[in-house]
């Protein structure tokens, strides 16, 4: 028996959004790190970890039914712990694991970067307490700027940088962080006594990383890919100031704090690297990147970096808020060569009125001009949003609003969602609350607008000719996406017949049909 086989095992699972994968990864390359070995099998492995989703009830509800199904391996298969970490672990803390004892620990942000030595002590008999949650809002300094310097002491998933062990590199915009240690993280998560000690932190204990973990040199965020495909998200900022009435997510995500923006450009060249062609830089408000590093066009300046990385040929933005959508955010996304033109506007609705009720910027009609200038400009651009519908307070009349701006917006794609009420939230607390059978008529009708939109909205881009990025081929067929198509969500470019394309191509094509939202092509 080999000494990787002699290590313990662990499956994990990543629920919710591409932020959320670029945390498992980070939390795969510290268990890696930290004597385990990642399986891609539940069954085989002795301990698996849900990477929960947080968001929304139907998210929280699938990240319970994962947890579920994991704890039932144990009577079953080679498992002997399930352990609960991410956002809805982090919002809930004690009150999940009490709900829920068919996990073995709920983990907060503060348990990540000790979590090989919390899963240790819990496959050999020990226990973790769960934490009391906390508004992670107050754990950094009110102002932004003042962040950088107090963003050390406080655990944020992607954030916390180690220098490999001999090595120390300071970062252009602040200097790397030192490994916190145990005793920084004292409190509710702390094991139990009589429990194993905490692991020491690899970086200052052994010479090399394992193959495939990030930092191939430091100082940086630890990762290690979970997938093989040609494109990964990449974390840019986490937490967001914005206070949405509908959105619980600042309060247990914190406050915004952004990475330093060379950290970001040579984890970028550690994934072209690793077989990646397209980075998708992720955050809960990507516009407002660099505020906290004393430079609001941070942003711009980030993606002229990274259109100078030999090997990267897509850079992709995601969730900008349309009130900060600045005229030179705009011409950095639409003139420089690997940026591509996709436009990930966070709209929410389009009535005016409605929108201060949710605490929100703008209206249908300069969210119009918004869309309008840029297709002056690239009439290919990709758009896409999400709106709520039934928020409280909504009238028809808001609705009608919404259904126009839709018409004339013709995204690429939208999502609409019901809206619910999530606790710790303004919204939970306001009057006018829309009946529930009134909110799913609204959402019902709405949504199958939307469906025959986009799929309008396909086919107008039919004839036009594009790149297309493969993600897949099997014997005769390759599907990919072309640049106004985000990963996984926004729809695919299929082209029949085309043998001898290879994952992670990059192909010109000639898009001849459609199917919904789905595009079907040819090489050029």
């Amino acid at each position: 028996m080999s000494g990787t086989d002699k290590l313990m095992t662990v499956h994990l699972v990543s629920m919710g959004c591409a932020r959320n994968d670029v945390d498992s990864e980070e939390l795969a390359a510290r268990l890696e790190t930290g004597g385990f070995r990642l399986v891609d099998d539940p069954e085989q492995a002795e301990t698996v970890v849900v990477n929960t989703c947080g968001f929304i009830e139907q998210a929280k509800k699938d990240s319970v039914d994962t947890l579920l199904a994991a704890a039932d391996l144990k009577e079953t298969g080679s498992t002997k712990a399930v352990v609960a970490v991410g956002c809805m672990a982090e919002r809930y803390g004690r009150e999940l694991a009490q709900a829920l004892p068919e996990a073995d620990a709920v983990l907060g942000f503060d348990d990540y970067d000790d979590i090989a030595g919390r899963l240790q002590t819990i496959l050999s008999g020990g226990s973790i307490k769960a934490h009391v949650p906390r508004d992670r809002r107050t754990l950094l300094p009110l102002s932004p700027v003042a962040r950088q310097a107090a963003a050390d002491e406080v655990a944020a998933p992607g954030h916390h940088t180690a220098p490999v062990a001999g090595q120390h590199t300071a970062s252009s915009d602040r200097a790397a962080a030192p490994a916190r240690t145990e005793e920084g993280q004292a409190g509710e998560g702390q094991a139990s006594s009589g429990s194993p000690a905490a692991t020491p932190n690899p970086a200052e204990t052994a010479p090399d990383l394992p193959a495939g973990l990030a930092p191939a040199s430091g100082p940086r965020a630890r990762r290690r890919r979970l997938g093989s495909g040609p494109y990964a998200p990449l974390k840019m900022a986490s937490g967001c100031d914005r206070r949405c009435a509908f959105c619980a997510i600042p309060r247990f995500r914190g406050s915004y704090l952004s990475r330093p923006r060379q950290e970001i450009v040579e984890e970028a060249r550690w994934l072209v690297d690793h077989g990646v062609r397209e980075v998708f830089l992720v955050s809960e408000n990507s516009s407002s990147f660099g505020k906290d590093l004393g430079d609001l066009r941070m942003l711009e300046k980030l993606l002229v970096d990274l259109d100078r990385v030999a090997g990267l040929d897509w850079v992709r933005v995601s969730y900008l808020q349309p009130a900060e959508l600045r005229p030179s955010l705009v011409d950095v996304m639409l003139t420089t060569p690997k940026v591509v033109p996709y436009f990930d506007l966070s709209f929410q609705h389009a009535s005016g009125p409605l929108l201060r009720r949710m605490r929100r910027f703008g209206d249908a009609e300069s969210f119009l001009g918004i869309i309008d200038d840029i297709r002056r400009r690239c009439p290919e651009a990709g758009f896409r949003s999400n709106f709520i519908v039934g928020f409280p307070g909504e009238t028809d009349e808001d609705v009608a609003v919404l259904h126009d701006f839709l018409a004339q917006a013709r995204l690429d794609v939208a999502g609409v969602f019901a809206y619910s009420d999530e606790e710790d939230t303004e919204a939970a607390t306001l009057d006018g609350h829309v009946p529930d059978e009134v909110i799913e008529e609204r959402r019902s009708a709405l949504a199958d607008l939307v469906d025959e939109l986009m799929t309008q909205r396909a086919e107008e881009r039919i004839g036009e000719r594009t790149r297309v990025l493969i993600e897949d081929v099997d014997a005769q067929t390759a599907t990919g996406r072309a640049p106004h198509q985000g990963p996984e969500v926004d729809g695919t470019v299929c082209l029949p017949d085309a043998m001898g394309l290879h994952v992670g191509d990059l192909v010109d094509v000639t898009i001849t049909g459609c199917e919904g939202i789905d595009l079907i092509g040819e090489l050029a």
